[in-house]
């Protein structure tokens, strides 16, 4: 090993320890329970809500994973997250039949907002963990955190929400991976710091668009 392989690898450990697993274990939950309300909305039955789940949860990491040449993915690595996210399923499935809640769009945004943050700052990490540039590094956690939510709309057979209703969303994930970078590599901020900072500012800045309703340029249609 040369010795600027032998410099690089400590620094990539030092990345990857800490707070990326116990994130991405709640990301993962957040997502899980997002896809799950959002499958009980359309009405899927239960293998439905269960596979709308799985694709939202481990969808953008599988394919961050595959794109990184990383193996194995992170949720055959890391299987109690597979139990979790079935016990999730069962318990949500469980609740909303016996409660008779209503299920709306609302009911599903801090669950996704949450997952969004703290998946896009783990993506982000990971990549840069392996020496990916920092454009790359950022792509890669929009990747992780965007994904997944597109594979749930399309089960549930709809165009996704990401690519059609003009808030910012992947864009709140782009500037929170920046945020990352900027804490990391130019402030020196220890690595769950930046984590956790970047999640912050990617999960204020999806609230605010909400909140405020802030649109990106639409289509004009003459």
């Amino acid at each position: 090993m040369s010795t600027e392989s032998s410099l690089l690898l400590p620094q990539a450990l030092d990345l990857l320890s800490g707070l990326v697993g116990p994130v991405e274990l709640v990301a993962t939950l957040a997502f899980a329970l997002s896809g799950a309300i959002e499958a009980a909305r359309r009405r899927l039955d239960a293998v439905g809500v269960v596979v709308a789940a799985f694709l939202t949860a481990f969808g953008g990491g599988t394919l961050r994973d595959v794109l990184l040449d990383r193996r194995p993915f992170f949720w055959v690595e890391h299987s109690t997250q597979v139990a979790a996210v079935f016990g999730l399923c069962i318990g949500a499935m469980v609740v909303i039949r016996a409660r008779h809640l209503r299920l709306t769009e609302r009911a599903m945004f801090w669950p996704d907002t949450l997952g969004l943050g703290l998946f896009g700052a783990a993506g982000t990490q990971i990549a840069l963990s392996v020496q990916m540039p920092a454009l790359i590094a950022v792509l890669m956690g929009v990747i992780t955190a965007v994904f997944g939510g597109v594979l749930r709309d399309m089960v549930c057979n709809q165009i996704p929400a990401t690519l059609r209703d003009h808030r910012p969303y992947a864009l709140c994930v782009f500037i929170g991976g920046w945020a990352l970078v900027l804490a990391a590599q130019w402030l020196d901020w220890s690595a769950d710091a930046a984590l956790l900072g970047s999640a912050a500012v990617t999960i204020v800045l999806r609230w605010l668009a909400v909140a405020l309703d802030w649109r990106l340029p639409a289509w004009r249609m003459d």
